[in-house]
């Protein structure tokens, strides 16, 4: 059994934060409102190709062109705003709430890890009443490069304090979770978004149907005490 982390940190898009409303958003501009997760996926793919390529761009202009493409250049930047203003107003999910209440509780660093800006990801962990339990905010924009090269988890685990061996990554994608591991950090994933975690990556340390199985399972793993450094 792998030991406990010193510290963790929760991807935010899909995660922690539900982007369903979003939906009306591009209704709004005379979308159909199943645009949703191709917009999304192309966000994605566009930003790891980026990665890949040795380039970066921020999740704006990233998000913005991905929309551009995916409504056939029938949006207008104006629509565009609408769309992305919306990233600022979504809800967390139920589990999230109690995941990180429970471990900042149980003296572990608590951060999230985002390819989302940082004012809107500091805007929706206050209005979603998560701010007092997140240390860190840590983004792609930061780090210089998207998940999931290596080097961003490894910003992260400087930012917080702690090492990659004693970091851990929670998200509900199996192919962040790989690079995590990757990374040398430990990861938890929730199978809210996938379903089965993909056999094609590495296997994550711990696993649950939500964000609180997730947490208690990262508690359970063996104690360590935490270097005098950290």
């Amino acid at each position: 059994m792998p030991a406990r982390p010193h510290a963790v940190a929760f991807d935010v898009l899909e995660t922690l934060l539900n982007l369903e409303p979003l939906r009306a958003r591009l209704e709004t501009i005379g979308q159909p409102a199943q645009l949703l997760q191709p917009w999304f996926m192309r966000f994605q793919r566009d930003s790891m190709a980026l990665a890949l390529s040795g380039d970066f761009r921020t999740f704006e202009s990233v998000a913005r062109q991905a929309l551009r493409t995916d409504t056939n250049h029938t949006a207008t930047e104006e629509d565009i705003d609408h769309v992305l203003a919306g990233f600022a107003e979504l809800p967390a999910y139920p589990d999230a709430e109690p995941a990180l209440r429970m471990l900042s509780e149980a003296g572990l660093r608590v951060g999230c890890l985002t390819v989302g800006s940082a004012q809107n990801t500091a805007r929706f962990l206050e209005q979603a009443g998560l701010a007092r339990h997140v240390d860190h905010v840590v983004t792609a924009d930061q780090a210089g490069i998207w998940k999931p090269a290596p080097s961003v988890y490894r910003v992260t685990a400087r930012e917080l304090g702690t090492s990659p061996q004693n970091l851990a990554l929670v998200a509900v994608h199996a192919w962040d979770c790989h690079g995590a591991k990757r990374a040398g950090c430990l990861a938890g994933w929730c199978d809210r978004l996938e379903g089965r975690y993909g056999d094609v990556f590495t296997a994550p340390d711990v696993s649950g149907a939500d964000l609180v199985q997730v947490a208690e399972g990262l508690l359970r793993l063996n104690p360590v005490p935490r270097p005098a450094a950290e």
